[in-house]
């Protein structure tokens, strides 16, 4: 996990080389613990989430201090689960390694716990396109496993992930605001980012 990814002034995330967005969904609540400097070292805020071949990356509407955007790489993302409570809002939960740069020691970063509350909306087209993609990094990087992945792996390398046909097959919820790209969103194409290190404004955590 990555604190304050580039974005760019419209809020979409600065892609990565071979990156592919997905889908955005507004109206989602996220929560993430263990965030240094916050209160409690939890983080709550209502925003827009961003999902590629590579990772999700939850932008919020109104910063909260410093804190802008989350980045989640999907190699990173563990136990995830989807949850519908008789009284509260549909959420998706799961854990998330830091990504810790190699000059660094693991035992210095935490696994944050996350969750996404569908606040706005049904989350009949997000919810199976999230899991798809999961299941999809996974198969194409068969030397992970459900389990917390290992520190030192590229978060990068889940772009060699396929993603067209299951956008193109995609179930489109009525209920479900969530926008699905068919063509790619980003503002500046020649604008790619090559590492999650050494970022201007971004820190891992």
């Amino acid at each position: 996990m990555a604190l304050n990814p580039q974005l760019f002034a419209n809020g979409m995330p600065v892609p990565f080389v071979n990156e592919l967005f997905v889908l955005a969904r507004h109206g989602v609540e996220f929560e993430v613990d263990k965030i240094p400097g916050s209160h409690s070292g939890k983080f709550k805020a209502r925003g827009t989430i961003y999902l590629s071949n590579i990772r999700m990356v939850f932008v919020a509407e109104k910063p909260s201090g410093d804190l802008v955007a989350f980045d989640m790489p999907l190699l990173y993302v563990s136990r995830e689960k989807f949850s519908q409570p008789v009284f509260h809002c549909n959420n998706i939960s799961g854990n998330v390694e830091p990504v810790v740069p190699e000059n660094e020691n693991r035992a210095l970063y935490s696994t944050h716990s996350f969750k996404i509350l569908f606040k706005e909306g049904g989350c009949g087209t997000f919810v199976p396109l999230f899991f798809n993609l999961i299941k999809g990094v996974r198969q194409y990087n068969q030397q992970f496993t459900h389990a917390a992945p290992e520190p030192r792996v590229d978060p990068l390398q889940a772009s060699q992930t396929p993603v067209d046909e299951m956008m193109r097959h995609a179930y489109v919820d009525p209920n479900d605001p969530t926008k699905i790209f068919l063509q790619q969103p980003t503002p500046q194409s020649n604008l790619r980012r090559r590492t999650y290190y050494s970022q201007s404004g971004e820190q891992v955590i």
